[in-house]
């Protein structure tokens, strides 16, 4: 195929799914992976079968025979074949998939799984249900003396090529014994010395878990977190100066399959979701990584099929970033947006790309604004509110939730006094 019908193609994801296992006595069982091809929309199915067969021939030993049958498997169910017109999706999916396979014999025991690009509209089966079942959340299971020791699974830059600086998703494999909730954080411990006390670690740093308590490979195995790391500019040269990096940030990004990291946690009651009400209304509110949770959460309402919880309710996200190639995890939830209209709202504040109605950037706080009332009445009505991502998000956010709260003539203070005694007020912010 020319360079030119390439770039006219439309990027095909080809996604092996936990729902609909191969054989699964019969069929080697891997981790979840997307082979993503350029291919043309028209007539596609001959070429899809070879070079499916090719791809998994070669990457998991098998015979052209037998990699065939998974190749025409894989291309009969429909609707696990998704198009995507990012031009950048296409090759991030090779890439982080890749290196997941390569790790695939870590995960021999486990069943074929979704990948993170599923696209079918039906519900993931989850396991051990067992998960369910206690009523408290897990808390400091592994506390910072006595750490746990996990492997990385996978590190997937998330961004595309135009957003500034750097967010990956990192798969850590805890295989089962270090349990959490959605809405918990994790303590990482980077591996070195401190240079601030000689001798002694380096300290705990947390993160909010991106993932439900069963994972991304929906076995209770594995945790999920996003990361953008953290790097320095020196003001007056422009150039990176590395002795100032952020030091936990920049060894998950550049982890590899395999590697130990260690562990503590989980911690953290803020940000649990609240599943009294399945029907209930959550509006949460980021900015970049602040995401993270969220994305737990919403895998937890609209992907999984956990089966004495059965949300009915309105989820609400919205998310401030940068611009486009910033946006995290925006496939899944324009999918959710797609499969779940009267369930799922999803509004973007794209600050180096939109404008709000004064004419200045579009921050997440101005989208606020935007459907204040509605917001407020849903509030009124007792919704939940939840705020993660960088403490600097939260001074425009209150101005302009208290502007909006003296415009209907109500006090903030007090109106803000009442949401946090009837634990509709969840922050979570760094």
């Amino acid at each position: 195929m020319s360079h030119s019908a390439v770039s006219q193609a439309a990027a095909v994801s080809v996604s092996i799914g936990n729902e609909r296992s191969l054989t699964r006595s019969v069929f080697k069982v891997i981790p979840p992976f997307s082979l993503s091809l350029q291919l043309p929309i028209f007539s596609i199915t001959f070429l899809e079968i070879c070079l499916l067969d090719f791809l998994i021939a070669s990457e998991f030993d098998l015979k052209p025979s037998f990699a065939c049958v998974v190749s025409i498997f894989i291309l009969q169910q429909n609707n696990s074949i998704s198009f995507n017109t990012k031009p950048w999706s296409s090759s991030l999916a090779l890439t982080q998939k890749t290196s997941t396979i390569r790790d695939a014999k870590r995960y021999s025991n486990t069943t074929i799984c979704m990948s993170v690009q599923q696209a079918s509209s039906s519900k993931v089966n989850v396991s051990p249900i067992e998960l369910e079942d206690p009523t408290d959340p897990p808390l400091n299971l592994y506390k910072p003396k006595d750490s746990y020791t996990a492997k990385i699974v996978s590190v997937e830059r998330v961004v595309g090529p135009k957003a500034p600086g750097e967010t990956c998703h990192i798969v850590i494999d805890h295989d089962g014994n270090l349990p959490y909730w959605e809405g918990q954080s994790y303590g990482v411990i980077p591996p070195g010395e401190n240079p601030k006390k000689p001798g002694a670690p380096h300290n705990v740093r947390l993160y909010s878990i991106a993932s439900t308590r069963y994972g991304d490979f929906f076995d209770g195995k594995t945790a999920s977190l996003c990361v953008r790391r953290a790097v320095y500019y020196d003001p007056e040269t422009g150039k990176e100066d590395p002795s100032k990096n952020g030091v936990c940030s920049n060894f998950l990004c550049d982890s590899k399959p395999g590697d130990k990291i260690q562990i503590t946690g989980p911690s953290g009651k803020v940000m649990l979701l609240p599943e009294n009400d399945p029907n209930a209304t959550h509006i949460m509110i980021a900015t970049g990584t602040g995401v993270a949770p969220y994305r737990g959460y919403l895998r937890r309402l609209f992907m999984e099929n956990v089966p004495n919880y059965k949300f009915g309710g309105l989820a609400w996200l919205f998310l401030g970033v940068a611009n486009t190639d910033s946006l995290l995890y925006d496939d899944e939830f324009s999918k959710y947006l797609k499969d779940h209209p009267d369930n799922f709202r999803f509004d973007k504040a794209l600050s180096r790309e939109e404008k709000n109605k004064k004419g200045g950037k579009m921050y997440v706080q101005d989208k606020i604004e935007e459907y204040s009332d509605e917001i407020f009445k849903l509030l009124d009505n007792g919704a939940h509110i939840y705020f993660c991502g960088l403490k600097g998000m939260m001074p425009g956010i209150q101005d302009t939730l208290k502007r909006v709260a003296e415009e209907r003539g109500e006090s903030w203070d007090a109106k803000l006094s009442q949401l946090r005694k009837n634990k509709q007020w969840h922050v979570e912010v760094y």
